[in-house]
């Protein structure tokens, strides 16, 4: 927002004052009048160059979350691999192109005149329509998709290649190796190649879902920015803005479009990293610093962020025009490395396909030495070929592929629906690790919604209330409140939105700084006259932006009308039209020691002396323990001969930066209450009760910042630390057994509370940042941007970190952890920078760490649950044909069945399971220790369920074939001879019955087993799957019926059972197996309740 006094006067183009880090050193920096004049500079390193420009890789700077959930922050390095010929290529076409382009080097005015535009009013609605329809939206031309790549992905991802290379070597073995050709080889090859073309089928479609849920996100965070149309200021969407369109800047937003910078602050910055890799910041001038339009400093470049200060820019390049939009156009798209899962899938594929090819080894190595010699007409090749692929069936979990990429998706949908965007898989799977919260206070912690509470003059404190009330009686000009009011007012860079001038007081809108918006509506609320009229007494010549280094704003006015001086300043102080008023704002305990005189009750301008100082202390702590933050509001004449004249020259910057160094008159404080959100109690607890720990980091002061800590149950002893507690003991000392016991990181927890502030930081060893990161409630305070980052990077020795943030300040430690949480309220580079955005609230990071725990956990479930029947129930079949001469119990048709359809989607079911109730009872996952597939679940799934399975089918199988006459004894080591007095048609029949008999007992157990892999730890009526909202699972029952459906389908169609070699089967075989199966879910209760109930034992050790 503009000044009002602005709009009356020319254009003035900004000042530039660059601090020297933490003090307020000046360096003349300046920038000049819009007529630039031609300079050379050396390139920054921030810069981007033509061979850096050319060597970016695809990427969208409109859209906040593409495809893969977010938008990309390219470096140099991701393109070093690419085609040399490519690069060169690219190189050459983009140094033409840019190099054509002259608005850097253009006047002001110029740009205005090319562009029909005007910086005061901006386009006009008819002319953007005009522009829209001849350049287009501003949103990058769509990539191109390589759909041969695609497709072949589609089919031969995942386990594609190994099905349509075991249907190949079917279908040899039917013809021409089958002499003669077996039909149930065929029909096997045929079933093979359906599932390949099903599996392809299923990728498409997923492919599809995912796409539409990356849309939808995307729509959920459309990005927009300030533009002036019709002399008007709007909220337009990116999309639609035009070149012409003049956009307005602040901290924290994110460029629309390539923009020539004709307004700016003097402490303008970009960050360009998302171009050029690089993270120093490049300034913003309204001069042109170099002949090269992408070295020159008065370009803002589309999809950089401006992390300081503020300006205003002609838009002169959308779309594909703009430098990334030209560069995106030439480069292919990154290469995306494996998440943290996918490696743990590819781990576990490795492990079961290196036993598989053993197996497969062992198979043809009996084959080769004993039964090709001993038995020869008992497997001939074909039939060696098809028990091979029967072994790669058996081994390989064909539904894996399929349940994985539909939990995920499933998951990144729940998550959409409860407001929570995630940007990458990567992100869910770390959630479930997360075992340290780094949260911002401001706008997280806290509703965000300031108020002046309290303000103080003179060491006298009141409330609001009460200064309006002592306003109303007072009828003297210079009163102290109104001169408190008068600096809220001008030290002030927003305004009311004109569209709810008219408004109550508490419903107007105001649009920037939550604190500049409290101290505004405090200035319209203390005295009647309104704020507008009050500056419109004064014009502004000087502003330095607020910032979280130099802790305060200044902006200097002169006068236009009298009225203004009398509201002011108090009558003791002399003030000529020509002198210059400095008004400052900002922390206390950087202002203080810059002050000499106050203003007493009684509207005098009195030393500020030590008595003073000390009071003006009590009151900063008196608000700060409440948990209110503290302003202090100063000012300064200056008088006309102390400053240059020219307002815009460096000479008069400089001046202004060595006044505001001493000799100011302190008005008063102001309180700001930030309330706490009211659930922000319970989300504490709870992740705390989840073995996470929750650190404050913030930038108040520290009593202030312990105050909404212990609001929130962050800090919760009597007893806080503070720096000198880090020398008293070693890193093993004061350790909390029970806390250290959850395991909430690689090392022990120190038990108690300690409050550090960013300069105590600088000071600490490593042997103190390791006692500090060990502290179980930890308070930060005062911290910089660059401390927050340390921090981060501290706690990330021995935790999975999350860090919460929403401001500019907080984008650094966003990148540097873990898990960046941003909220949705919050700046655009603060939202760039995060993995997650929280759309609605700071309590939706407890349901992020559920389904961060839940889609690992489900996982886990799904291979537990397919493995049983899955790999080892249907290789033993084989093996004891192989080894031990036996009838094979399970035919390789079937067991395709139930990996590709009885179990499949059951086992994509699972992914629908809800949370347990002790999954925010639990540490976090050690990401190192706590694999996909560890020792426990091969044990659980192959030792315990797998093993009952198998025996139970193998005894009912060879049971049945008892009864029918055909005796055990007669058929160990047969190896393809028919026990004498048995009829071949007979014996076949009777075996096809049996395999059928162990493929039902199979699926029948196995809705047992899916029934007992739902939990890990829990019991079936803790976590029942109907009737209860938290925990039911209701798809669970259609998966069992279509089960049933396939085994029936498969088993009773006549025309299919002498070509499958399947059979019905008796009627007491579909319900013997219901017994096994109980037997089988309460042996897993028992299991369960050992585990709860000594979770240290043998059987808790090998708890899955």
């Amino acid at each position: 927002m503009s000044d009002p006094d602005e709009k009356k006067s020319p254009v003035k183009v900004g000042e530039r004052i660059n601090w020297e880090n933490d003090d307020e050193n000046l360096r003349p920096s300046r920038r000049r009048d819009r007529s630039p004049r031609d300079r050379s500079h050396p390139r920054s390193r921030g810069s981007l160059s033509i061979h850096r420009a050319s060597s970016m890789s695809r990427g969208d700077p409109n859209l906040a979350l593409p495809i893969t959930y977010r938008t990309v922050s390219f470096t140099i390095e991701e393109s070093k691999g690419k085609d040399q010929a490519e690069l060169a290529k690219a190189r050459d076409t983009a140094t033409k192109a840019l190099t054509d382009l002259e608005w850097h080097t253009l006047p002001t005015i110029d740009v205005e005149k090319r562009l029909t535009t005007s910086i005061t009013d901006g386009l006009s609605s008819d002319q953007a329509k005009r522009r829209q329809a001849e350049y287009g939206r501003n949103a990058p031309s769509p990539a191109k998709t390589h759909w041969f790549r695609t497709i072949f992905l589609y089919f031969f991802g995942g386990f594609g290649s190994i099905l349509l290379t075991g249907c190949i070597l079917v279908f040899i073995s039917w013809k021409p190796l089958g002499d003669p050709p077996a039909v149930a080889n065929l029909a096997l090859a045929i079933v093979l190649l359906a599932v390949f073309f099903i599996q392809a089928l299923f990728n498409m479609f997923q492919d599809w879902s995912t796409s539409r849920t990356m849309s939808s996100i995307k729509e959920m965070l459309p990005e927009e920015g300030d533009i002036i149309r019709d002399g008007q200021l709007i909220h337009l969407s990116a999309a639609d803005v035009v070149p012409g369109d003049v956009v307005r800047v602040k901290a924290g937003n994110k460029l629309p479009a390539d923009m020539r910078i004709v307004q700016a602050s003097s402490d303008l910055k970009f960050d360009r990293s998302v171009l050029t890799g690089e993270s120093k910041p490049v300034a913003g001038t309204v001069d042109h610093t170099d002949t090269n339009y992408l070295e020159t400093h008065n370009i803002g470049l589309q999809g950089t962020h401006c992390i300081l200060g503020s300006c205003v820019g002609i838009v002169v390049a959308t779309g594909d025009r703009t430098v990334f939009g030209r560069i995106a156009s030439l480069t292919n798209e990154p290469k995306v490395k494996m998440t943290t899962l996918e490696k743990e899938v590819f781990y576990f594929v490795i492990i079961i396909a290196s036993i598989m090819i053993v197996m497969i080894t062992l198979v043809c190595v009996i084959w080769a030495t004993f039964l090709r010699k001993e038995h020869p007409d008992f497997i001939n090749v074909p039939t060696l070929i098809v028990n091979c692929v029967s072994v790669a069936i058996a081994f390989i979990p064909e539904g894996l592929p399929i349940s994985i990429t539909a939990g995920l998706t499933i998951t990144a949908n729940l998550m959409k629906k409860n407001k929570i965007l995630c940007k990458s898989l990567k992100t869910v799977e770390t959630l479930g690790s997360v075992s340290v919260v780094c949260s911002d206070k401001t706008g997280t912690l806290t509703t965000g919604k300031m108020t002046v509470s309290d303000c103080a003059i003179g060491g006298l404190n009141m409330t609001t209330e009460d200064a309006r009330s002592k306003m109303g009686l007072s009828k003297s000009t210079g009163h102290p409140i109104s001169q408190l009011r008068a600096i809220s007012a001008l030290c002030n860079a927003l305004e009311f939105d004109a569209a709810t001038i008219e408004a109550p007081l508490a419903e107007r809108k105001i649009f920037g700084d939550a604190t500049d918006q409290a101290i505004l509506r405090f200035a319209e609320f203390v005295e009647t006259s309104s704020v507008a009229y009050l500056r419109s007494c004064w014009r502004k010549t000087y502003d330095l932006a607020f910032n979280s280094k130099n802790k305060f704003m200044i902006r200097c006015f002169s006068s236009t009308r009298h009225e203004g001086i009398s509201q002011t300043l108090s009558k003791d102080t002399m003030f000529d039209m020509n002198d210059t008023l400095l008004t400052i704002k900002g922390a206390p305990d950087v202002l203080i020691g810059r002050c000499s005189y106050y203003v007493s009750e009684h509207s005098e301008t009195l030393s500020l002396n030590a008595a003073m100082r000390s009071r003006l202390e009590e009151l900063k702590d008196l608000y700060s323990s409440h948990g209110k933050r503290c302003l202090l509001l100063a000012r300064k004449v200056i008088k006309a001969g102390n400053v240059p004249t020219d307002t815009e020259s460096q000479a008069y910057e400089k001046a202004i930066g060595d006044e505001s160094k001493s000799g100011l008159v302190l008005v008063g404080l102001v309180a700001i209450v930030d309330p706490l959100r009211e659930d922000i109690p319970h989300v504490v607890s709870t992740l705390r009760g989840a073995g996470i720990r929750i650190a404050m980091v913030t930038g108040d002061f520290a009593l202030t910042a312990l105050a909404i800590a212990r609001d929130a149950g962050i800090v919760t002893g009597r007893v806080v630390d503070d720096s000198k507690a880090l020398h008293r003991f070693a890193p093993a000392d004061r350790v909390d057994d029970s806390v250290s016991s959850k395991g909430k990181d690689d090392g022990k927890i120190h038990a108690g509370a300690i409050v550090l502030s960013g300069p105590e930081l600088m000071t600490l060893n490593e042997h103190q940042w390791e006692n500090l990161t060990r502290y179980e409630e930890i308070v930060f305070a005062r911290t910089t941007p660059e401390q927050k980052l340390r921090i981060v990077r501290e706690f990330q020795r021995h935790s999975i970190v999350a860090m919460t943030g929403d401001g500019v300040n907080d984008a650094p430690s966003l990148k540097a952890a873990d898990v960046g949480i941003s909220m949705g309220s919050g700046s655009d580079i603060a939202m760039e920078a995060a993995d997650m955005v929280l759309l609605d609230s700071f309590s939706s990071v407890v349901v992020a760490v559920q389904y961060g725990r839940v889609v690992f956990d489900n996982l886990k479930k799904v291979i537990s649950y397919l493995l049983p029947a899955g790999s080892f129930s249907e290789f033993w079949p084989v093996m004891a044909f192989v080894a031990f001469g036996l009838p094979q119990a399970l035919s390789s048709f079937l067991m395709i069945i139930i990996c590709c359809f009885t179990d499949c989607a059951a086992a994509t079911m699972l992914s629908y399971e809800k949370p347990e109730a002790d999954v925010l009872t639990r540490p976090p996952r050690n990401i190192k220790k706590d694999r996909l597939v560890n020792w426990q679940l091969i044990v659980q799934s192959y030792g315990i369920v797998g093993v009952l399975q198998t025996v139970a089918s193998f005894a009912m199988s060879f049971w049945y074939l008892e009864r029918q006459g055909i005796p055990f004894n007669q058929l160990w080591f047969s190896f393809g001879q028919i026990p004498d007095g048995i009829d071949p048609d007979y014996y076949l029949a009777k075996t096809n019955e049996a395999s059928s008999i162990y493929f039902v007992n199979l699926v029948v157990m196995q809705w047992f087993n899916l029934m007992a892999t739902r939990t890990r730890r829990l019991s079936i009526f803790q976590h029942p799957p109907l009737f209860n909202r938290n925990t039911q699972n209701w798809y669970l029952f259609p998966a069992i019926i279509f089960s049933l459906a396939m085994a029936i389908f498969w088993l009773y169609i006549p025309p299919l059972q002498p070509v499958l070699g399947t059979t019905s089967v008796p009627v007491e075989h579909w319900f013997l197996p219901f017994a096994f199966g109980m037997f089988q879910l309460l042996l897993d209760e028992g299991r369960k309740f050992a585990v709860r109930r000594w979770p240290s034992n043998v059987l808790g050790r090998m708890a899955w």
